[in-house]
């Protein structure tokens, strides 16, 4: 059992090494910062809006 506990140790600190160089290869945005959008989660993945109090579903 002890083997496969190993195996497995090794498989996870050699996924999170290879996550981390992912990480500090990939290239940062080149969009600007949004200005008065909405805070929170992204609307279009949950499904609504809401702004000043106004809510629309889509």
């Amino acid at each position: 059992m002890s083997d496969k506990t190993d195996s497995q140790k090794a498989n996870a600190e050699r996924a999170l090494k290879e996550a981390t160089e992912r990480r500090l290869k990939a290239k940062k945005s080149d969009m600007p910062v949004e200005l008065g959008g909405r805070d929170g989660p992204e609307p279009v993945r949950f499904g609504d809006w809401e702004k000043k109090g106004i809510v629309s579903d889509f």
